[in-house]
């Protein structure tokens, strides 16, 4: 359900996404996901889920920050493709757990991830995104 065109209420919010994510805590927390959460297996990707896992907390903070943003497209609030063109980021966590998503959601809940995964098939540049980073993630795996 995206908007048929960007307009200056999308740069708006794409503005305050983007200054959102340079907060204290919310940089902490993307750096600590970036740098350390790397799945290799379903043990892996469901670790972090354990409240006393080093990461829970970063993980907790960044898939909930990109849900909500996330949901904002899905719910034609801020244009898809206007928002995907500047930020990618919250596809490459999801493409790191894609392969586990199954499982995260048999653990917690179903609607885990529910909106990255709308995003992620929204359109050809969320589909092309998600191409690039799957191949950034088996070359860092090294698979």
């Amino acid at each position: 359900m995206s908007k048929h065109a960007p307009d200056h209420h999308d740069a708006d919010l794409v503005l305050k996404i983007y200054d959102l994510r340079r907060e204290p805590v919310m940089r902490q927390s993307r750096d600590a996901i970036n740098r350390d959460f790397w799945p290799r297996d379903e043990k892996e990707a469901l670790a972090i889920l354990l409240p006393e896992h080093p990461l829970n907390t970063a993980w907790r903070q960044t898939t909930t920050y990109w849900e909500m943003v996330y949901g904002m497209a899905q719910h034609g609030v801020v244009h898809t493709e206007f928002l995907l063109e500047n930020n990618g980021e919250g596809l490459l966590l999801f493409a790191r757990v894609e392969p586990y998503l199954a499982a995260i959601r048999a653990q917690t809940s179903p609607r885990v991830l529910k909106n990255a995964e709308w995003i992620a098939q929204s359109c050809d540049l969320a589909k092309a995104i998600m191409t690039t980073f799957r191949g950034r993630i088996q070359k860092k795996l090294g698979r």
